[in-house]
């Protein structure tokens, strides 16, 4: 389990404890600017990142990954809170499919991972990677540039876990952090400019 860890703290080194402090920055300026507050769903969100980056700092130890995973799966859910106040199952009704796919996508993703990953890891990851599924559903549900971040997201986490279960990719930590930063830019900047 150690070295599992040693290898997914690799991946995830880049994410800084500052970054998501100071996208949330980001948002209250350009909200302030519209004279709209900052949804708390969202604040929530990258409070709970921010613990999350600053947990995986401790890379060798497997309670500071599950404490990590915990954070996030604290964002994704204050995500998925926030696309339904959004109105993302009105979206879902017209295009169900996405659900679907979604479900889809989350199961053949942990029959891929699981059987490399230290047992006592599985149920976690498989849990987590169910709210993190949500998070891109319902973000879908919601706009293009909401679903965009979510799913790069998504595809960063998915990532690091096939580097957990033992399946390197070349620039995989990379494209980990790229597609963290990016969504997380995404999903921020792509909230509606309202009060949630």
């Amino acid at each position: 389990a150690a070295a599992v860890m040693r290898a997914t703290g690799r991946a995830v080194r880049g994410r800084d404890a500052l970054l998501m402090p100071a996208l949330a920055a980001h948002a209250l300026r350009r909200r302030e600017t519209a004279d709209a507050p900052v949804p708390r769903t969202l604040l929530a969100g990258l409070a709970c990142a921010t613990a999350g980056d600053t947990a995986l700092l401790a890379d060798e130890y497997e309670p500071a990954f599950l404490l990590g995973m915990a954070a996030f799966l604290g964002t994704q859910v204050s995500y998925t809170a926030g696309y339904l106040r959004q109105g993302a199952l009105r979206g879902l009704r017209r295009r169900p499919w996405i659900a679907a796919a979604g479900l889809a996508g989350w199961a053949a993703a942990n029959a891929a991972i699981a059987p490399g990953l230290d047992k006592r890891l599985r149920a976690p990851v498989a849990g987590y990677s169910l709210a993190l599924t949500a998070m891109a559903v319902t973000a879908l549900g919601t706009g293009a540039r909401a679903g965009t971040g979510a799913l790069a997201f998504l595809g960063s986490d998915l990532l690091i876990g096939l580097q957990a279960a033992g399946h390197v990719l070349p620039g995989q930590e990379v494209a980990i952090m790229a597609g963290y930063l990016f969504g997380q830019y995404l999903i921020t900047t792509g909230w509606p400019v309202t009060p949630v």
